[in-house]
């Protein structure tokens, strides 16, 4: 029974029919996510007009050399990305966690850092670029939860003194290698990939379609502003939120 697609057009239900169809064909189906995926829960892409970004200079507050020379200057910044740890996923994170619990959906690489598809109770997430959850010590090596950091005054310190880190990665950090080595495992198995909500303009993580492509994956694309071009399948034109909610619907029908 085919079910309606609230808030979509008949061009995006149409072609998550077709999304639906490749994945249920298709042996291992993983996802690629960025920023466009959490705009919904209220989080502005960093890029965006409102985004982080646009108060606060990348090559000021978005280095480890920058954190390194004065963490309490570049802590302004993360005291303003603390909020983002308050979110809640919206319909397009649960979606993929309900794709993951039917058994279509086998992993997520993320490159956001607000931990929203753990949230939504998706449990195979690679944070690509790091996690607002745990921070660390540069001097000594510990390690802590947000949980205690929030109640620590800003610039959170360590017993030894030191300003802690959050463990996101900056724009000169290599990318975690446990990062690397999972996402690594599931680009070898995917046959399709869902990229959603991400322009695929930031390296490394730029590279997985086109990596997925030349092994013989399929690319399904749901975002606002299509950017994957001909080396998309599918390309569903819509907001996160209402075209992941009918790629579901659509995959739940019989």
């Amino acid at each position: 029974m085919k079910v309606s697609c609230p808030g979509v057009s008949p061009e995006i239900s149409d072609g998550a029919a077709r999304a639906a169809e490749l994945i249920r064909s298709a042996g291992t189906v993983i996802a690629l996510t960025g920023a466009g995926a959490s705009t919904e829960s209220g989080i502005p892409d960093f890029r965006g007009r409102n985004g982080l970004w646009s108060r606060f200079d990348p090559l000021e507050y978005g280095t480890i050399g920058a954190f390194r020379r004065d963490p309490v200057k570049v802590w302004k910044m993360f005291a303003e990305l603390l909020a983002v740890t308050d979110a809640e996923p919206n319909a397009g994170h649960h979606a993929l966690a309900a794709m993951e619990a039917m058994g279509c959906l086998y992993g997520i690489i993320t490159q956001n850092i607000d931990g929203l598809h753990q949230k939504a109770g998706s449990r195979s997430v690679v944070e690509f670029h790091g996690s607002l959850a745990t921070f660390s010590c540069g001097r000594c090596r510990t390690a802590l939860l947000l949980a205690e950091v929030r109640t620590r005054p800003l610039p959170p310190l360590c017993s030894c003194g030191a300003v802690l880190k959050p463990d996101v990665v900056f724009f000169d950090e290599a990318i975690p290698t446990d990062a690397l080595h999972q996402t690594e495992k599931l680009i070898a198995t995917a046959d399709v990939l869902i990229v959603a909500g991400t322009s695929c303009q930031v390296a490394p993580a730029s590279t997985i379609p086109l990596r997925v492509r030349r092994r013989g994956g399929r690319i399904i694309e749901v975002n606002l502003a299509p950017a994957l071009g001909p080396l998309a399948d599918i390309t569903l034109a819509g907001g996160f939120g209402a075209t992941m909610s009918c790629l579901l619907a659509r995959l739940r029908e019989k």
